[in-house]
């Protein structure tokens, strides 16, 4: 990952994350209109984009409906500190995180290389239901993990990185209980955080993809004040 698009109309901040990044490995360009952004994201070829949610032409939210639409390259939403509503929005239209304003570039390069390590297979892998080299089979689901798809019924289904990685997650434990600590380390890539809600949200996104139930079982069990548990079913 190399490549980083800011979309973000002020200038200052763009300037400095270009400086920051730059120091850091990464080549970086920045545009200051949710117009813009949206043409230049969707048109060339980025590694990921930082996007921020008040922009002129087009709001943040508007631009990542637009990337989702034909891409699933990772997005870090820059959002206002005290609006959660921005970041539940973010999340559910396919944000893969976000990061409050004002915020520490240190703590943006933290998130990159979390997405960065998820995009480059570290996510620990365990379990008895790897049923084949790379592929998971449980249910009416098969997860490549070589090609990064997921089949239902034999049809794909579109998933944003997270969503892949945190579906990997829970089938490579079937069964079993994952707690949310876990998912957001393996998933996210960090620590969880007092009123962090991200995961729940990815799970939501996840349950609405995929349906709810399996052969009259849910799919996705919330085992309360623990985490979340894929069901296994007769395959």
């Amino acid at each position: 990952m190399e490549r980083i698009l800011v979309i973000d109309d002020d200038m200052e901040l763009c300037e400095l994350l270009q400086d920051y990044l730059a120091g850091e490995g990464f080549q970086v360009a920045a545009v200051h209109r949710g117009d813009e952004g949206a043409e230049v994201a969707t048109g060339q070829a980025y590694d990921l984009v930082v996007l921020d949610v008040m922009l002129p032409g087009l709001n943040g939210f508007d631009v990542l409906r637009r990337i989702r639409e034909i891409s699933r390259i990772p997005v870090i939403m820059l959002t206002a500190r005290g609006e959660e509503i921005d970041r539940i929005v973010g999340l559910e239209l396919g944000a893969d995180d976000y990061l409050p304003k004002p915020f520490n570039p240190r703590e943006l390069v933290a998130r990159i290389r979390a997405i960065q390590r998820r995009l480059e297979g570290s996510l620990r892998r365990g379990g008895t239901k790897l049923k084949a080299q790379g592929e998971y089979r449980v249910g009416d689901l098969v997860l490549n993990t070589t090609n990064r798809t997921v089949k239902q019924n034999g049809q794909v289904v579109e998933l944003t990185s997270v969503e892949f990685s945190l579906l990997e997650a829970l089938l490579a434990h079937a069964g079993e209980v994952i707690s949310r600590e876990d998912l957001v380390s393996q998933v996210l890539g960090r620590q969880l955080s007092a009123y962090d809600r991200s995961i729940d949200v990815h799970v939501s996104a996840l349950r609405k993809k995929l349906g709810h139930s399996y052969q009259q079982t849910e799919r996705i069990r919330t085992v309360r004040g623990i985490g979340y548990l894929y069901s296994l079913t007769e395959n």
